[in-house]
């Protein structure tokens, strides 16, 4: 009992979140097969022992923009759910996850690790993946892995074949663009770090493939940049998330559920009158 009460304390966000029904059949989930043996088994330190160390099985959560999306990686195959619509996030994720689990047959207990878009992007959108990653990663003793969400789009464009130099841009709003610049060469490099910058202040090394949203809302802002390709449908997904997850979990370079942290780079999420009035867009 002492531990039910622990877990129902930490896990009070996503009580908060998804409401207690629904936070109970995603415990249902975690635990169907032996509650009391899989409570016991929590650790410090994550998950005590991994179910497969060439293909893990993890789940993953993005919601740092208007679409949410779920994604299921197992035995090196992905599925993945989505849904659109930034203010119903909180209650619709977890149904996207029960419903992915169900559809595979599995439950949380089964999983390696959780995955989750930890930014930039929207405030709420991102501080609800991490909310719902803590929440449910504590409740089923798994480990988290933060993935960058612009790092999860320039493997998203890299996969439409943008090529392996690939400059992210995510619409910050309030006249803003995020973005960060990445080289694959085997694996992924960080070229520059993610940053907030008025678009016309974007940077890059080089002449990268562009992609993501930022591009649309700042198109005019961005005529200075010479380029290969330009992918501007090219947003943040639970798919790219579960896949670069899986290179953390086998790197270990996971962590535990309470200290998944989101990445805002803004501290500001509220326009003044004066900027509503002028259009601004928050």
């Amino acid at each position: 009992m002492e531990t039910c009460r622990e877990l129902e304390t930490d896990c009070s966000w996503l009580y908060f979140t998804v409401g207690t029904r629904r936070f109970n059949s995603l415990l249902r989930l975690a635990y169907r097969d032996d509650m009391t043996m899989l409570l016991n088994m929590r650790s410090a330190h994550g998950k005590m022992a991994p179910m497969s160390t060439v293909y893990p099985t993890l789940i993953a959560i993005e919601t740092s923009t208007d679409l949410a999306s779920v994604a299921l990686l197992r035995a090196n195959q992905l599925s993945f759910l989505e849904s659109q619509g930034s203010q119903t996030h909180s209650q619709t994720v977890p149904r996207l996850l029960q419903a992915l689990l169900e559809q595979a047959q599995l439950n949380l207990s089964h999983c390696d690790a959780l995955a989750f878009g930890s930014g930039p992007g929207s405030f709420t959108g991102v501080r609800t993946a991490c909310g719902l990653a803590q929440g449910v990663a504590f409740g089923a003793n798994l480990p988290t892995a933060p993935v960058i969400t612009l790092l999860a789009m320039a493997e998203r464009a890299r996969l439409a074949g943008a090529g392996n130099d690939v400059l992210a841009l995510l619409d910050a709003r309030m006249g803003e663009v995020y973005w960060a610049q990445y080289r694959f060469d085997g694996g992924w490099q960080q070229v520059i770090a993610p940053r907030l910058s008025h678009a016309s202040q974007v940077s890059p090394e080089g002449s990268p493939a562009l992609c993501g949203n930022g591009l649309i809302h700042h198109g005019d802002e961005l005529t200075h940049l010479s380029h290969a390709q330009s992918l501007p449908e090219i947003m943040p997904h639970a798919a790219e998330v579960a896949r670069l997850g899986a290179d953390l979990f086998l790197t270990g370079q996971t962590v535990h559920a309470r200290d998944a942290q989101p990445v805002y780079l803004r501290n500001k999420v509220a326009l003044t009158t004066l900027e509503r009035q002028s259009g601004v867009r928050v």
